[in-house]
């Protein structure tokens, strides 16, 4: 059926892991407060957790997981480390699925 549509191009399968994979660790708050907070610019484990009202601790867990997903980077500076952002492909996810959450509820306001 849709081997007729010229322009179909399905993403294979290990992309398609990945992109879940992704979704998967933006589905908790937490972690998203802490990536729009990153998106803001680099900042200090210390005080994502205030931003996100949220442990230090357990800001460090997410940290880690985002990091590994390749979604954050850390920069060594002495004991410390700066968190940012991995690239603009995250702020571009991020700042859509939060247009789509606006849209869905300004249309179910509306109607």
């Amino acid at each position: 059926m849709h081997t007729s549509l010229p322009d179909f191009d399905m993403p294979d399968e290990e992309q398609v892991h990945l992109a879940a994979e992704s979704f998967r660790l933006l589905a908790d708050p937490t972690r998203i407060k802490v990536l729009w907070a990153l998106l803001q610019g680099e900042s200090s484990v210390a005080c994502l957790a205030e931003l996100a009202g949220v442990a230090p601790t357990a800001v460090s867990q997410h940290l880690a997981k985002l990091r590994l997903a390749g979604l954050v980077k850390g920069r060594r500076e002495g004991t410390f480390v700066y968190y940012s952002a991995a690239d603009d492909h995250v702020q571009s996810l991020l700042r859509q699925a939060l247009f789509h959450v606006d849209h869905v509820e300004q249309s179910s306001s509306a109607g």
